[in-house]
């Protein structure tokens, strides 16, 4: 068993950052994710594993800043807050258009406009349809605990690499300020110069090597042409993400005669709703997205056709509800799909969560 603590969410991002080998955080303080920055601060891994920690003077260069870094071949990562992460969409569009691996965290707070410093769930949007321009994909993994803010760092980069694409956390401010009990990973090395040459040295920006020329990054293409087949050389990579790297949660799913999908915090809320549900005796399920792109869109339509209803629940006006009802409509079933949720930085209650569900699906 790794090392145990008691952790924020967002001081256990950047233990995580540093445990993995991150080589470069470029990042930016807002609230309520500032601690991320701060704890790589307090933990000076540039004196232990050389890792390079940067307050950029803006969100703007933190994001271009950790395009330079991921040119290069290297493990480089923001974090942000929505209105931050915002500022940031130009630059994650040209870091997906010249296909270069990085992690991108957003502790999401309540909106539109600087909004609350409370949690949210309205940047789903943003981050899974493209918040910048152009027709591109993030790889989006949303945690639902301490741990899994922990775990999904080392997972990001290497989905990140693997496919040479940005990679997103999606969490929100209850995650970030939440304490858990947490099981650390054991450190890391960086990769050494070697490593880099083994792993991206066909694309990644390292000078001449005896074998080859120099590599040019760029998301540049004047020939339409040319910005054509590029374009469709991503989109057969996103369709390969999509077949091989949809993750979710089931919960009471086998007997289930009603379903409930809720991803994070809301998920969490959710599983309580479950409980005093299944104490009336409602057979209720809890589907959990873990990547939000990808979509588990497939195992949502097969489980439309098993259940009477389904109720989505989101810290949003509702958006994630969208991509469940696609997912029923091209399934090809007619069960009713709900939403309930809250906006501006407030929690459902479990409480709230029943009553909605009795209401919308059970009409009582």
């Amino acid at each position: 068993m790794g090392e145990l603590r008691l952790m924020k969410g967002n001081e256990v991002l950047a233990e995580a950052a540093v445990r993995c080998g991150c080589d470069g955080y470029f990042g930016y303080p807002i609230t309520p994710q500032s601690e991320v920055m701060e704890t790589l601060m307090e933990l000076r891994p540039w004196e232990t594993t050389g890792m390079v920690v940067l307050q950029a003077e803006s969100e703007v260069a933190s994001i271009n800043m950790v395009y330079g870094a991921a040119a290069t071949g290297k493990r480089a990562m923001t974090s942000s807050s929505s209105p931050g992460v915002s500022l940031m969409q130009e630059g994650i569009s040209y870091i997906a258009g010249a296909e270069l691996p990085c992690l991108i965290v957003n502790v999401q707070r309540g909106g539109p406009g600087l909004g609350t410093i409370q949690p949210s769930q309205a940047d789903y949007f943003q981050t899974t349809k493209g918040g910048g321009h152009g027709d591109y994909r993030l790889i989006t993994l949303a945690p639902a605990s301490v741990q899994e803010m922990h775990d999904f760092v080392e997972l990001a980069f290497d989905l990140a690499f693997k496919y040479r694409n940005p990679a997103m956390i999606l969490t929100d401010g209850a995650l970030g300020q939440m304490m858990e009990k947490v099981e650390l990973a054991d450190q890391k090395p960086r990769w050494t110069r070697e490593e880099i040459l083994a792993r991206s040295g066909s694309w990644a920006t390292t000078g001449k090597t005896p074998d080859r020329q120099r590599n040019v990054v760029t998301s540049l293409e004047l020939d339409s042409e040319k910005m054509e087949q590029n374009n469709i050389r991503l989109q057969a990579k996103y369709q390969q993400i999509e077949e091989n790297e949809v993750r979710y949660e089931e919960i009471l799913c086998d007997d289930a005669e009603y379903l409930m999908v809720a991803f994070g915090t809301s998920s969490r809320v959710c599983q309580k709703a479950l409980e005093v549900l299944r104490e009336q005796g409602v057979k209720v399920g809890l589907l959990r997205p873990i990547t939000l792109w990808p979509f588990p869109s497939k195992v949502i339509g097969e489980m439309a056709r098993k259940v009477k209803g389904i109720l989505v629940v989101e810290m949003s006006a509702g958006q994630m509800v969208e991509d469940v009802k696609l997912a029923v409509f091209d399934a090809c079933c007619c069960v009713p799909v709900a939403y309930t949720g809250r906006m501006g930085g407030i929690l459902p209650s479990p409480g709230e969560v029943v009553e909605a569900f009795e209401q919308k699906l059970l009409k009582r």
